[in-house]
């Protein structure tokens, strides 16, 4: 990342417009946009005006627009959600509140995503500024569907995305008689019935994409008029920076546009 960072102090400074999400992505995010202000580059991150991490700064414009919920209900249901995801107890359990926390912050999601969409003075806004490629965090696919209605070129900074998308948009072979799945405590070394059991867990991914993505899915066929699924917008990103390093995370297949920045990962604190 770093080298990527020098490369880019060589070359002219470019307008980046940043769609982030909220919470640790952010703390992650917001350490190369400092970096990359301070080396004459334009930044223009555009956020809710409520969020539990993204604050304004000096080394880069903030664009805010409304949401439909408060600072007491984001805090409210983010709490819950972590609570439930650290829990113990047996598969079924953790999965199914795991599930329900997923639903109401989706839900969240797409309300937020779709109050940016209809701001119409700051789509102008976008719209009329020219800049070189939008950078975001593609687990909130609002992003994306910017970047596509403002024909920019895409850089997507994540450790992943819900259901194996980003193995699914990038090609990238992800086989479950190999690659540990989620909640499973399986390693790389599996007996016939872990790798029965591996694929098991895969299954889950068949429903959870529909209800983590459809509404990000129509708003996206609204907003641009055409039929687009969340994977069609996925499958148009330039570059993807993947939060892994391979000390901790399994070793998986990467694509010549995916480059792995492991050290990024939080703030300095």
């Amino acid at each position: 990342l770093l080298l990527l960072l020098s490369l880019l102090g060589l070359a002219a400074a470019g307008k980046l417009l940043v769609v982030p999400v909220d919470g640790s992505h952010w703390l992650s995010m917001r350490e190369v946009l400092e970096v990359l202000a301070q080396k004459g580059h334009e930044v223009v991150v555009v956020a809710p005006e409520v969020t539990l991490h993204i604050k304004p700064s000096k080394n880069f414009v903030m664009k805010m627009y409304s949401t439909p919920y408060t600072q007491e209900e984001m805090e409210k249901d983010f709490k819950a959600f972590l609570h439930t995801s650290f829990e113990e107890g047996n598969f079924l359990e953790r999965f199914l509140k795991v599930y329900e926390g997923m639903k109401k912050l989706g839900n969240m999601s797409a309300a937020c995503c779709e109050q940016l969409l209809q701001n119409k003075e700051l789509i102008r806004y976008l719209e009329e500024t020219k800049f070189d490629a939008l950078l975001t965090d593609p687990v909130i696919p609002c992003g994306l569907i910017l970047a596509e209605h403002l024909s920019l070129p895409s850089v997507y900074f994540l450790r992943g995305v819900p259901c194996g998308l980003d193995f699914h948009a990038t090609q990238c072979p992800n086989p479950p008689s190999y690659v540990p799945r989620a909640f499973t405590q399986l390693t790389d070394r599996m007996t016939f019935l872990q790798r029965v059991k591996n694929l098991l867990f895969d299954t889950q991914n068949l429903f959870l994409c529909d209800f983590a993505f459809e509404p990000f899915s129509k708003l996206a066929s609204e907003f641009l008029q055409r039929e687009v699924t969340v994977l069609d917008l996925l499958r148009k990103g330039s570059v993807w920076l993947l939060r892994l390093e391979f000390v901790l995370d399994y070793p998986r297949p990467l694509m010549p546009n995916i480059i792995p920045i492991g050290g990024v990962n939080c703030a300095h604190k």
